[in-house]
């Protein structure tokens, strides 16, 4: 199982990588061009498209890049001359940072706030979580990023609104300074989990075996965290992957806001100054994480319920 999935995900990558060259082939005006500005002479233009490979059939570029990328070579940055390599290594380290400082707070929360939710199903507390939970989903992540800056850090002073980020702080201004971004993306994942969570459970409550474990006695509090969260495994650890994929994947808006050094940031700065191969790149390492962490999702709801492996 595990192999088919890797080879479906690498098959998937390899489409995806087409999409992204041909989708960059087809945007509007000459990079050489735009690089160069609008003085240049045509020789010069000629000159410079030759320097950079422009002049050779697409298909060959195409594949010199996906050779370079499979030995770990993603070509020069246009804008700077830098490896690619060196350039993203750094903003990767903080873009997996700020994911797994939003993972450490929504995951935790989305569990307890979907338990209770389905402790008390139907309650003035379910409809509070419930009506809260869609209106998180409902609202642009920027316009909550703005709001947070607004009463956090305008108005409250907590947190600074820039997250201005370097390698010389310590691991306590290293949080203080990712906090509203963090709380940003929390916001927007956190009610996709609780959600899924409340539901899973309130799905398994209906069960003949928890109908028994009621008639014994139990408590309802220990049914469900004894009984029915452990079957309910399978479809949580699923919506938690894929939303850790988008926490990692869907972070470009929210670097933008708080202008954080991360993927995202680089990805948006990258297509203002028209610098094709770092946009290459950084779309082709979000697909393959989010592919990757959709293998993993597979692998680890098979785990905790081996019957997915012999479906009906």
């Amino acid at each position: 199982m595990i192999l088919t999935r890797l080879l479906l995900g690498l098959g998937t990558l390899f489409v995806v990588s087409l999409l992204i060259f041909f989708a960059v082939e087809t945007l509007p005006g000459d990079l050489a061009q735009e690089i160069l500005g609008q003085s240049a002479t045509p020789e010069t233009v000629a000159a410079f498209r030759k320097q950079l490979g422009l002049d050779l059939p697409a298909h060959i570029r195409y594949y010199s890049w996906l050779s370079g990328v499979v030995s770990g070579d993603m070509g020069t940055s246009l804008a700077n001359g830098r490896t690619i390599a060196s350039l993203i290594s750094a903003r990767l380290e903080n873009t997996m940072f700020l994911a797994a400082l939003a993972a450490v707070i929504s995951v935790p929360l989305a569990l307890f706030l979907g338990i209770v939710s389905a402790l008390y199903r139907n309650s003035f507390l379910d409809k509070l979580i419930n009506t809260t939970a869609l209106t998180a989903i409902s609202t642009p992540e920027f316009f909550v990023a703005y709001i947070l800056i607004l009463f956090l850090s305008v108005k409250a002073g907590l947190f600074p609104s820039i997250s201005n980020i370097s390698n010389t702080l310590s691991m306590s201004e290293f949080l203080y300074r990712s906090m509203l971004p963090a709380l940003t993306l929390t916001l927007g994942v956190v009610a996709h989990m609780m959600r899924m969570t409340r539901a899973a459970i309130i799905n398994l409550l209906a069960s003949p075996y928890i109908e028994m474990a009621h008639l014994k006695g139990l408590s309802r509090t220990r049914i469900i965290l004894h009984h029915a969260l452990p079957n309910a495994l399978a479809p949580i650890i699923n919506v938690v992957l894929l939303n850790l994929a988008y926490l990692i994947v869907g972070v470009v808006i929210v670097e933008v806001v708080f202008v954080y050094p991360g993927m995202g940031q680089l990805l948006v700065d990258s297509v203002a100054n028209r610098d094709l191969p770092v946009v290459q790149a950084c779309s082709l390492i979000f697909a393959a994480t989010y592919i990757l962490l959709n293998l993993l999702a597979d692998v680890l709801s098979v785990a905790s319920n081996p019957r997915l492996l012999h479906p009906r």
